[in-house]
């Protein structure tokens, strides 16, 4: 059984291919389930995964999401204290959201215009072209009155 079939976008093997990556139905599988998820972690996604494609082993989900992360179809996003998260919104200077107390994740976008966040008080000559920022807080809700973030 080809790749394509067990894609619901039928697009995402071409894709693959058009990053010079090597198309199995547990890459489309992975990058599907990354792009229709929330910032989710390798576990999540192996188990998207699987439902999609059946069993696949984790480190074969880890060496995929390395390969899709080289070619940037995925974003790989480390918020402290954390696994890992990935994520498909790539290509553009967007930042995060993450709750201290349950650890909920969300987009925000860069300002509107010049993106301050792009230009760094010292740059130690590298050609900055992304900033990572993650705001952190409690998410509306863990914000109820009387609760308090986690460490």
């Amino acid at each position: 059984m080809t790749a394509s079939r067990h894609s619901r976008n039928p697009a995402t093997a071409d894709e693959l291919r058009r990053a010079g990556l090597r198309v199995t139905a547990a890459r489309v599988a992975l990058l599907e389930t990354v792009r229709e998820g929330d910032h989710l972690d390798a576990d999540a996604l192996t188990s998207g995964v699987r439902r999609r494609v059946g069993h696949v082993s984790l480190q074969a989900v880890y060496d995929a999401l390395h390969a899709l992360t080289a070619a940037r179809l995925v974003r790989r996003i480390e918020p402290p204290g954390s696994p890992a998260r990935f994520e498909g919104r790539v290509g553009d200077n967007h930042h995060h959201v993450l709750c201290r107390s349950c650890g909920a994740l969300a987009d925000v976008d860069c300002a509107v215009g010049d993106a301050p966040c792009l230009t760094a008080s010292g740059d130690h000559g590298f050609v900055i072209d992304e900033a990572e920022v993650i705001y952190r807080g409690l998410c509306p809700g863990c914000s109820t009155p009387g609760s308090s973030p986690a460490p």
